[in-house]
């Protein structure tokens, strides 16, 4: 029998981690239109708003009713509004081992967003879904992505030559594919022993103080 996600809510002071749906349709395309989206995701260009519903409607529950993963829309707490997407993804339920992605909207950058949120899960997955590693892959060049890795303890295993393929601009306006390496990151439950200080709250995952 194949093992499945929750359909799981993950609240944190700040944020509400749930179920994408309908009504983020608009900021759902919005975001993935950005630049820096393009660049360093896999995310057909242009997005469109038929895109966004696939993925609502079909993608991400056929993702998780077979057991390969989770993808979850980061809103805020106070405004509701989207911030982000974090997904779980080439999940082995017999290693209890997951990919953890995330991506944040340029509206939303700057406020700590994509790590309170990549944490929030991370110690989701350890402490209610029994996981013992999770794992990311950040391109060469992206810079931020590694600062999230980082910034939530995860370790550097080492480097896979030419595994990812970003894009990149050309003159005339349109994307074209850029090979470059991935550095791969793992996280284990003992790696989040030393974040307890920046930790608070209540159910082991659901409240964070002063995480920026």
């Amino acid at each position: 029998m194949t093992s499945t996600f929750p359909d799981i809510s993950i609240s944190t002071e700040r944020l509400v981690l749930r179920a994408l749906d309908e009504d983020d349709v608009p900021a759902l395309t919005e975001m993935m239109n950005d630049e820096m989206v393009a660049a360093w995701t896999s995310i057909p260009q242009p997005f469109t708003e038929d895109g966004a519903r696939d993925w609502i409607a079909d993608y991400a529950p056929t993702e998780r009713a077979r057991g390969r993963g989770l993808d979850l829309a980061v809103t805020e707490f106070l405004t509701q509004r989207l911030v982000g997407v974090v997904q779980l993804g080439k999940t082995n339920w017999r290693v209890r081992s997951t990919e953890l992605s995330y991506i944040i909207a340029p509206w939303a950058r700057g406020e700590g967003y994509a790590s309170e949120a990549a944490l929030a899960t991370a110690r989701w997955l350890f402490s209610d879904q029994k996981f013992e590693r999770v794992e990311l892959r950040t391109a060469a060049g992206n810079t931020a992505s590694q600062q999230v890795a980082q910034k939530i303890g995860c370790i550097s295993e080492g480097v896979l030559r030419n595994a990812c393929i970003a894009r990149t601009r050309t003159e005339e306006g349109t994307w074209v594919d850029l090979r470059t390496d991935f550095i791969v990151w793992s996280l284990l439950p003992e790696d989040l022993d030393g974040m307890d200080g920046h930790l608070g709250g209540t159910g082991g995952f659901a409240s964070f103080n002063d995480w920026n």
